[in-house]
């Protein structure tokens, strides 16, 4: 489900057609550094936001139909955004949403989640459809229900690894109507309270997730098979989350070989 940092893109695997493969690389490229400029490392917050501020001047320079400057956005331009024709927005989108990262830690209620991923997770589905030649809004929103449910998904597997950082994705409101405090994730402690909290954000993102899965049968041949890959994916890890009581603290899910290998079943034969 997840390649290298930026967790809900597939990054151009030998599954999708080849014509396809550097525009997405070239797609991941800017997602993963934008991502990696706002969430590695140890400059300091001012200096993140400069340098995303910089990549949002190289696109305003593409809309203003100017060549950019960085090696990075000139190869986004020569190889995804120009052949492809793809719109900006949803690369402002993302800069949007990393620049929030780098200065909002706490997310009040589930609204608020959901708008961070339709700025950090449902762009990369898009984008991709565009280049799939998909553009139709039934498409659309069943890519955007995918990916928001993928970022979910994320959120809910790395509770642990986002505390060491300084970050709360789970909704302060739900932390209170379930009696979760902030020092209970900070000892790690996963009983009934928090395991109750977590089957409830996790029924959200299988919601989501079973919403938009058809797109995964409305695209044909390898793009399908890949997208029913990441589906299945998504759907994997939150059975790990169930089976493991949602302790987040001991035990990270990960999908194993035989975990890949029942999805390339499933995937191949559209179950």
């Amino acid at each position: 489900m997840s390649v290298g940092h930026y967790e809900n893109f597939p990054v151009g695997s030998l599954v999708l057609p080849r014509r396809l493969r550097r525009p997405v690389h070239a797609i991941y490229a800017f997602a993963r550094t934008a991502d990696d400029i706002a969430d590695e490392g140890d400059l300091p917050n001012e200096e993140r936001l400069r340098q995303l501020d910089n990549l949002r001047a190289e696109l305003d320079r593409l809309a203003a139909g100017q060549t950019p400057h960085s090696e990075l956005m000139q190869r986004l331009e020569r190889e995804a955004i120009r052949p492809f024709n793809l719109p900006l927005e949803p690369f402002y989108h993302l800069l949007s949403a990393f620049s929030q990262d780098v200065v909002k830690t706490r997310y009040q209620h589930f609204g608020e989640l959901v708008d961070y991923a339709r700025r950090s997770a449902n762009p990369i589905g898009r984008l991709l459809l565009h280049l799939y030649g998909h553009t139709d809004p039934l498409s659309f929103a069943q890519s955007d229900g995918i990916c928001t449910a993928l970022q979910l998904i994320n959120f809910w597997q790395d509770v642990a690894v986002d505390w060491q950082k300084g970050r709360v994705y789970l909704p302060q409101d739900d932390l209170e109507k379930f009696g979760v405090s902030e020092a209970q994730i900070a000892e790690g402690r996963a009983d009934a309270a928090f395991q109750r909290l977590m089957a409830h954000q996790c029924q959200r993102a299988h919601k989501m997730l079973k919403a938009g899965s058809p797109l995964g049968k409305t695209l044909h041949g390898r793009i399908g098979f890949e997208l029913r890959l990441i589906i299945l994916g998504g759907q994997s890890i939150l059975r790990k989350l169930e089976e493991n009581y949602y302790n987040v603290f001991t035990r990270r899910p990960m999908l194993g070989a035989k975990d890949w290998w029942l999805m390339l079943k499933r995937a191949w034969l559209k179950k």
